[in-house]
């Protein structure tokens, strides 16, 4: 069996360096025409998060603080994989699988991971092939099923015969997909549960309605990232791997559009949690080996069969992709659906106390 090989994140001086003198030397457009962010990050945002971003915002202090979390690698089918694994202690903990998405990565998780250790959970926590410090596939086929075999090989690997799964984003893709294999997993839960509205439309509740319209106007404003991802995931990784201000935009965008911020991302996240989240991608170089999962796998991001295991679902009211409970049955074999007061895309660094209060309650009886 290939080994585990513990890891601890440390990056180079020169690496340091080098973003500061690119952030020194940004070439900036010319300001936007509109009074809001409906054409993208406004340049007075952008400049001063930059300037906080080269001045101000200590590496080295949140370096420290990735690394309280146990690391290791480990090659599976020929990739190395990086994740987190941190242990509850106690004799009875019941193991927890939880995937990230895009723009995402572990530290989406930092919040929640001790929370959910100190609850009983042996937390997992691997870095998507392509993302962060887990190795860049190089050759086609790493999509959402291969990802969902790998964990579940993960899993065993670590010592589980039996665990739950987690994930939002891409992470409730295979989330889902594991539920579909089943193999080791016996429940999943996730906070963008996928399921699709009926075509006959005449019976739609007010509230589904208010779903309908939120992905209308998703598709019409919100979804130019995922065609340049999903088609032509090289060449924007040329510009994204070359300028740290692409990068942090294209990522900071998306907090800004896709929390529950009423209207500033800096209202539920700090500078120094997404600009930890940027440098993940900028010190990995993995904007287009990131991206490329969106090409092998967004066409089929709605397809499958029926998960029949167990399945939690948490609907936050600014998920850009929400749906109901009803429409979801069709795919999912749901024993908990909470509607929750608040919160977003991103569920576990928006509101970790919401999210981990309901991961806990629902995997509570696997135990």
């Amino acid at each position: 069996m290939p080994a585990v090989t513990p890891f601890r994140i440390d990056i180079a001086d020169s690496d340091l360096a080098d973003l500061g003198e690119r952030l020194r030397r940004t070439r900036w457009p010319e300001q936007e025409c509109v009074q809001d962010w409906s054409q993208g990050v406004p340049l007075a945002y952008a400049r001063e998060l930059a300037d906080y971003w080269r001045d101000e915002y200590d590496w080295r202090t949140r370096e420290a603080l990735l690394n309280r979390f146990d690391q290791f690698t480990t090659e599976i089918d020929g990739l190395q994989i990086h994740f987190i694994h941190q242990r509850s202690g106690r004799d009875d903990a019941f193991p927890l699988l939880i995937t990230h998405g895009w723009p995402g990565s572990i530290v989406e998780f930092t919040k929640v991971i001790e929370p959910l250790t100190a609850a009983g959970f042996d937390v997992v926590c691997p870095s998507l092939p392509g993302y962060g410090f887990s190795g860049k596939p190089t050759s086609t086929g790493w999509g959402v099923e291969r990802i969902a075999t790998a964990w579940d090989e993960l899993m065993v690997r670590l010592g589980y015969q039996r665990y739950g799964a987690q994930g939002g984003d891409w992470g409730s893709a295979v989330t889902t997909q594991i539920g579909r294999n089943e193999g080791h997993c016996v429940a999943i839960h996730t906070n963008m549960p996928i399921g699709r509205p009926p075509k006959d439309l005449s019976d739609i509740t007010p509230e589904e309605r208010e779903v309908l319209e939120g992905y209308s106007e998703h598709q019409q404003w919100g979804t130019g990232y995922s065609k340049q991802q999903s088609t032509r995931p090289q060449t924007l990784g040329y510009g994204l791997t070359d300028s740290p201000v692409g990068q942090m935009a294209w990522i900071v965008e998306k907090f800004w559009a896709w929390t529950d911020s009423d209207g500033h991302p800096e209202n539920v996240l700090t500078k120094d949690e997404m600009l930890d989240n940027v440098m993940l991608y900028w010190l990995t170089a993995s904007a287009a080996s990131s991206a490329r999962l969106y090409w092998e796998s967004f066409n089929r991001f709605r397809d499958g069969g029926r998960v029949d295991l167990p399945t939690g679902a948490a609907s936050f009211p600014k998920e850009i992709l929400r749906s109901s409970r009803r429409w979801c049955e069709a795919t999912y074999n749901i024993t908990r659906w909470t509607d929750m007061p608040r919160g977003g895309h991103f569920a576990a660094f928006e509101q970790p106390e919401l999210f981990t209060d309901d991961v806990v309650a629902f995997f509570s009886e696997f135990r």
